[in-house]
């Protein structure tokens, strides 16, 4: 049996949106000031379970990273275009752009569940499909990259949805960032 694991950059105030500056926003870019080592590679400490999951993303984040990481050389790149990837998207893909992509029928949530049965489902980014997982308690863990900036404004990770608990299974620095794994109590 696997775990919906979100991975997610962060600002202490808790803002999600836009950390690569890709928005457009007048806060945006903010995870990337730090540089390459708080960003690259497997900072979200999944190395097995990434090679042995599934990666799940919502439309708009899978197109921007199907963009960027098949031209991309390295170890990391390797098992980032070599994982097997789901996109959550009404109007479909062209799975041709990032190797083995498939695009999801049906409810992307029952999905995850029927999953997880099998092996872990890791999402990335997409932020309206992790409040649809938080909304519907399916979340098992968080692994936040949270960065030492405040912005004030901005799309908040928890801005709504049901209380959950977790407990902190481990804190480490990452490069000018730290990295939380928060487990689900149940």
């Amino acid at each position: 049996m696997g775990d919906v694991i979100v991975i997610q950059f962060v600002t202490l105030d808790g803002v999600v949106s836009d950390p690569d500056g890709r928005g457009g926003t007048d806060h945006g870019g903010w995870a990337f000031r730090y540089g390459p080592e708080a960003v690259a590679g497997d900072k979200f400490r999944l190395g097995q379970r990434m090679e042995r999951g599934v990666q799940l993303y919502g439309r708009r984040t899978w197109e921007h990273f199907a963009g960027l990481w098949p031209s991309r050389d390295g170890d990391y790149p390797r098992l980032m275009n070599a994982v097997p990837k789901r996109v959550a998207t009404r109007t479909g893909i062209d799975a041709t752009a990032w190797s083995n992509s498939a695009a999801i029928d049906g409810d992307p949530v029952a999905w995850a569940v029927d999953e997880r049965t099998r092996r872990d489902v890791v999402v990335i980014g997409s932020l309206s499909l992790v409040r649809a997982l938080a909304c519907a308690d399916v979340v098992d863990e968080y692994r936040l990259i949270t960065f030492p900036t405040v912005l004030g404004r901005g799309d908040r990770l928890f801005a709504d949805g049901p209380p959950a608990d977790f407990r902190f299974t481990a804190a480490e620095p990452v490069g000018a960032a730290t990295l939380t794994v928060l487990r689900r109590t149940r």
